[in-house]
């Protein structure tokens, strides 16, 4: 499925999971519990989870009904894709269209499952246990193109631990996946998470920081209520830039040499300015005794970070410019409302950066940073 004689790999392409995916799937003891999807128009990916329902904002099913209004447009795209129930064999056929060689599969419903601050721990790792075990039949279409991230909660780092050593070693999964949120007032660089960097170092398999707007977690762009527009607008980025800040400049990177992570549908421009300011400050405010860090944080980011590019995301073309080719890896959003599918491939060929760049970004670099064979 060459474009140009390029092979494409998406780093993150989302499934569509059945409402009942957890009524299914998860442990007996839960099942009165378990989480349902709604089903209120094409591709609704909102989630209600102990009587909560995500994405928290309002707007979304009011928007919903109007044929004339973009969202609803946009989403006629997948019509035949809910219709054929958003199985294996689907994604299978939107990667054929769009010419995509192999994904790696995020969740929708799924990104709001553990995003509740005061979820049960143990609950919690029910409802990851159980989406896992969907998504490796789900995958069973075909293991060789469909690869599966795996859910790990972040509210038992224990529970992480085992689920992700689960996910992989009995699995097969290439990758875990967490919001960026921070959960129970816990940064990244907590003390708390280092068992899990440790297992991720010794598994040999990447993290993916995902975020989702509306959670019943802290987010960037909650002073801006129930504007869907602005909180939009600003969680995906923001979140991912505070991340990094916690990732790389708390040291977890510096103690775990081996850890890969990625900062997935956030965008990728602002990546050279923060980069800069780390690096600043770094060097001006907090490069102490004491500090964890031995080199510039710009350097930890281009040793083992990697960050998604929109398919029409212009800006990549100065990022490319400021740090490099090598840390950029592609992603259709494929089928969520603001994808550019089925012209996302075709989209990102047209950007104004060098076929030595595409080819790196549709697949060499999404292939490290998941372990796939090049």
């Amino acid at each position: 499925m060459a474009h140009d004689g390029l092979k494409v790999l998406d780093s993150d392409m989302h499934c569509m999971e059945p409402a009942d995916l957890w009524e299914r799937y998860i442990d007996s003891g839960y099942k009165p519990f378990a989480p349902r999807g709604l089903q209120e128009y094409i591709a609704d990916l909102r989630i209600v989870i102990d009587g909560k329902t995500m994405p928290r904002h309002s707007s979304l099913r009011a928007r919903s009904s109007g044929a004339d209004d973009p969202f609803h447009k946009r989403r006629e795209r997948f019509r035949g894709a809910a219709e054929r129930g958003w199985d294996g064999r689907t994604q299978l056929d939107a990667m054929d269209t769009e010419g995509i060689d192999v994904a790696v599969v995020y969740p929708s419903r799924g990104l709001f499952a553990q995003a509740v601050d005061d979820l049960d721990p143990a609950f919690a790792a029910a409802i990851a246990r159980a989406y896992n075990d969907w998504l490796y039949d789900y995958c069973k279409a075909d293991p060789e193109r469909l690869l599966g991230a795996g859910m790990i909660s972040p509210h038992d780092v224990r529970d992480a631990v085992e689920e992700a050593r689960r996910a992989v070693e009995q699995l097969g999964f290439r990758a875990v996946f967490m919001r960026p949120n921070p959960v129970k007032g816990r940064n990244w660089h907590d003390p708390y998470f280092e068992p899990l960097w440790t297992e991720l170092e010794r598994l040999g398999v990447p993290l993916g920081f995902h975020e989702g707007f509306g959670p019943y977690l802290h987010q960037v762009g909650d002073r801006f209520g129930a504007d869907l527009q602005m909180v939009h607008t600003a969680c995906h980025p923001m979140e991912m830039m505070l991340a990094v800040i916690g990732m790389i400049g708390g040291g977890v990177l510096a103690r775990h040499p081996e850890l890969r992570v990625a900062f997935l549908e956030g965008n990728c421009g602002w990546v050279p300015f923060l980069l800069w300011r780390l690096d600043e400050h770094y060097e001006v405010t907090f490069r102490r005794p004491d500090s964890p860090l031995t080199m510039k944080p710009s350097e930890y980011f281009k040793r083992q970070c990697f960050v998604s590019v929109e398919a029409d995301e212009d800006f990549v073309k100065q990022v490319i410019e400021a740090i490099g080719d090598d840390t950029i890896v592609f992603s259709t959003d494929w089928p969520h409302g603001d994808s550019k599918y089925p012209q996302a491939v075709e989209s990102f060929m047209k950007l104004p950066i060098s076929d030595e760049s595409k080819r790196k970004i549709l697949w060499d670099n999404c292939a490290r940073y998941y372990g796939v064979k090049i």
